[in-house]
């Protein structure tokens, strides 16, 4: 799924409502995986790319977030259960041990989660305020 719009909104969003946003720089390493894909396709934005690459690493306007290393063996775990996206793994065991919530539109985390009755701390673009 092409995740682009609705993070977009998500993110637009988000703006409006003056919220703190935090990044994991795995999700930054998962994002150049998106980029080198599309760099094989030729829809690679690259200007469009170094613009936002900029904005989340080297603006005021996202925080950067530590990951632990119960971050890491709470990831392994979700591994474990069945969940075999080590990095998704990794953003939501940090949304669970941070208090935070996960923007995403992955349908898979989604449905894991409620198949093992896990907390749910993910959150759509539908459901920002």
């Amino acid at each position: 799924m092409d995740a682009g719009k609705p993070a977009n909104r998500g993110l637009k969003k988000l703006d409006e409502i003056e919220a703190e946003i935090y990044y994991s720089r795995f999700s930054i390493l998962e994002s150049l995986w998106v980029a080198a894909g599309s760099i094989q396709d030729s829809g690679f934005d690259g200007e469009r790319f170094t613009h936002g690459m900029r904005s989340i690493v080297e603006g005021e306007r996202y925080q950067r977030l530590d990951e632990t290393s119960e971050v890491f063996n709470r990831a392994l775990e979700l591994y474990k259960l069945g969940h075999v996206d080590i990095i998704d793994n990794i953003l939501y065991a940090s949304s669970l041990l941070f208090g935070l919530k996960l923007l995403t539109v992955d349908k898979a985390l989604r449905d894991f989660i409620e198949e093992k009755s896990l907390e749910m701390t993910l959150i759509s673009v539908d459901e920002l305020g």
